[in-house]
């Protein structure tokens, strides 16, 4: 369905939807007019009818005149009069309307305001205590009453039907205002789904609508960013994989080609090695760096001993380091020191660590490795006597292949994803790994947490 197609179904909802609540609430209203008309139309009657009673009353001549000529005050209102005499006695053509109980009242002193039956039909009686004793009554037919109803009701109609229009047309302007910007980020997020980029949408609208607009633009820029990355990583692999194949290959060439011959061939073959391992290597960390990243990735959690990790780790480090003539030392309390974690994982993150630190170590520069208790978790160290980190190395140290292009060609580089891996590794066991320049040893200072198990908080002791 296109942005537009879904504009007026979303403004055709809205006006509906406004509609049939103002139509609910028009009904209501009219409903409950239409009872209370009735009512109102009845006591403005009776109200009327009750003041000419009570004036006829304040006046015995006139009551007498219209009594002697009832023919012309019944005209077309039809009201009838009946007098109360001081006896009790009853005159007038609304005589049978009143009963017992009105003519006691009357005779007390009191008003009589009822529903009576006069001729057939239900009337409205009203009356009022003469001067001199007794009474005067009037009534009234309910025809009266369903006259002024009726009047009233039709009134009621116009307001009704300009309030349901009124209402609609607010809908259809409320739709408009919340279509538009819906529709605005609509069209945004599929052109973001197409590939386009640095697109944005203006934040107007109620503060959810604008919301919407900024959660948008937020997902545009972290899109670019993350473009960004994976294309320099790409590059960065794409010209890591290029350099070992392109050696092989001009020497598988010149093999087959027999260029290459005689005692020349061993040479051959161990840089071909050489290269096929670098090959290996990379396509190992990439392996493992996709492993780390995926939701299944697998801890075996166990009680370990770390300073016996440590030692073992040390033992395999000391003699690599003395092939390259870099002094290699280990730091650690030679004593157990016991959490509950994946010793597999922890080794594979120590020499993630000590391979970066021989790598970028100069011949007769020492690489450490350190471990000591810390807090109810552990710290664990590697440190390497040059060339250290600048604080802008500190800030991309664990973004993969941001060191390997900011030194390739400068220093010995990598393939850029060691310090991503132990990044993420430390994580996945729970701890968290620093990186910063000015090791004891003058170079990069790498310093791992791990808590007493994985997702244990823990308060370390030490700063450093």
């Amino acid at each position: 369905m296109s942005a537009v197609d879904g504009r007026g179904s979303l403004t055709r909802s809205i006006v509906l939807l406004t509609s049939a609540v103002a139509a609910v609430a028009v009904l209501l209203t009219g409903l409950f007019a239409w009872r209370t008309i009735r009512t109102n139309a009845e006591a403005q009657e009776r109200d009327q009818l009750s003041r000419q009673a009570e004036v006829l009353a304040r006046t015995p001549p006139l009551a007498t005149w219209m009594l002697d000529r009832q023919q012309r005050i019944a005209g077309p209102e039809d009201i009838k009069l009946a007098i109360v005499r001081p006896s009790g006695e009853i005159d007038g053509p609304a005589a049978v309307a009143v009963d017992a109980a009105s003519r006691e009242s009357l005779l007390a002193g009191d008003s009589v305001s009822t529903t009576a039956r006069l001729d057939g039909d239900d009337v409205l009686l009203e009356g009022a205590p003469t001067l001199v004793g007794g009474g005067l009554v009037l009534t009234q037919p309910m025809g009266a009453v369903d006259q002024a109803t009726n009047r009233m009701r039709g009134s009621l109609v116009l307001p009704l039907i300009l309030g349901l229009t009124g209402a609609a047309l607010a809908g259809a302007l409320l739709a408009r205002r919340l279509a538009r910007p819906l529709v605005t980020a609509a069209r945004t997020a599929h052109r973001l789904s197409e590939g386009a980029r640095g697109v944005t949408v203006p934040a107007e609208g109620p503060a959810e609508v604008a919301e919407l607009a900024g959660a948008l633009n937020t997902l545009d820029t972290a899109l670019t960013h993350s473009e960004n990355r994976q294309r320099d990583f790409l590059l960065s692999v794409s010209h890591e994989i290029r350099t070992p194949l392109t050696t092989a290959r001009g020497y598988a060439e010149a093999l087959a080609d027999e260029v290459i011959t005689g005692e020349e061939v061993p040479e051959a073959g161990r840089i071909l090695r050489t290269e096929i391992e670098r090959l290996e290597h990379f396509v190992g960390d990439l392996l493992a760096l996709a492993r780390l990243e995926a939701d299944d990735f697998r801890l075996d959690i166990v009680e370990v001993d770390l300073d016996a990790l440590v030692a073992e780790t040390a033992t395999a480090w000391s003699a690599r380091c003395a092939r390259h003539e870099v002094d290699f030392r280990v730091e650690r309390p030679e004593r157990p020191v016991l959490i509950t974690t994946d010793g597999f994982r922890v080794r594979q993150l120590l020499d993630g660590l000590a391979e970066n630190a021989l790598r970028v170590t100069p011949t007769g520069r020492p690489v450490v490795l350190a471990l000591r208790p810390d807090g109810t978790g552990a710290l664990l160290e590697v440190r390497d006597g040059c060339p250290g980190l600048t604080d802008d190395d500190i800030e991309v140290a664990f973004v993969r292949g941001a060191l390997t292009d900011r030194y390739r060609g400068v220093r010995p580089v990598g393939s850029g994803l060691g310090l991503a891996i132990a990044h993420r590794l430390a994580g996945r066991l729970g701890g968290t790994i620093t990186a910063r320049g000015g090791a004891p040893e003058g170079g990069a200072w790498f310093t791992v947490r791990l808590p007493p198990y994985p997702g244990a908080p823990y308060t370390p002791l030490t700063d450093s």
